[in-house]
């Protein structure tokens, strides 16, 4: 169990070290939105479609907060 544990770590980890900062918010906030839109949606019998507008939100709120630490850092240097 533990091996596929750390294999899916690494699935979800690798292809994230090359990203900006932005796109590892919209990736974020896409997973975590899009669980908890199936979590919702299933106390409601739509898991599906809360799955896919919890993602949805979540990435353009990840993207807008991945963009706004992005500017915050430029401003700083």
């Amino acid at each position: 169990m533990k091996k596929y544990a750390y294999l899916l770590i690494l699935t979800l980890v690798i292809p994230l070290a090359g990203c900006t900062t932005t796109q590892k918010g919209l990736s974020a906030g896409a997973v975590l939105g899009g669980a908890a839109g199936a979590i919702i949606g299933h106390q409601q019998g739509k898991g599906l479609e809360g799955a896919a507008i919890g993602a949805g939100v979540g990435a353009l709120g990840g993207a807008a907060a991945g963009e706004w630490k992005e500017n915050k850092k430029e401003k700083e240097e």
